[in-house]
């Protein structure tokens, strides 16, 4: 019973996850990353075609497996942060909330440029 729910909670996050491709207020890296666990605890087959995918080799496995992403990626990536962060702080009038958010926003930056751009060390012994 359980495979069956992670693979029906699977595709309800692909499907999501592909819609957001279209539209910019949905995540599609998280739900894609979603999709990929629940596929991975309930069906190798499912798994291994959604990994083996363009798409999530395009937004997935370049940008975060393999730290490939543009400096347009990441400013692209930034803007719709902000965008997403920007909302409740405007919709709602608390201060506590709204420094909240930007923190949370400059500690998101700040971590996500720094993991991104560093470049892993190579351990002896390993080829690149």
């Amino acid at each position: 019973m359980k495979k069956y729910l992670y693979i029906g909670l699977g595709f309800l996050s692909f499907g999501l996850g592909t819609i957001g491709l279209f539209l910019p207020i949905l995540p599609t890296t998280p739900l894609y990353l979603l999709t990929a666990f629940l596929w991975l605890r309930s069906s190798e087959t499912l798994h291994q075609k959604f990994i083996q995918s363009d798409k999530y080799k395009k937004y997935v496995g370049d940008p975060l497996v393999k730290k490939k992403m543009t400096n347009k990626g990441m400013v692209k990536m930034f803007v719709m942060m902000l965008i997403v962060f920007a909302i409740p702080g405007i919709l709602v009038d608390n201060t506590i909330m709204r420094i909240s958010l930007v923190v949370v926003y400059l500690a998101h930056l700040i971590f996500l440029t720094w993991y991104l751009r560093r470049k892993d060390k190579v351990k002896v012994g390993e080829a690149e």
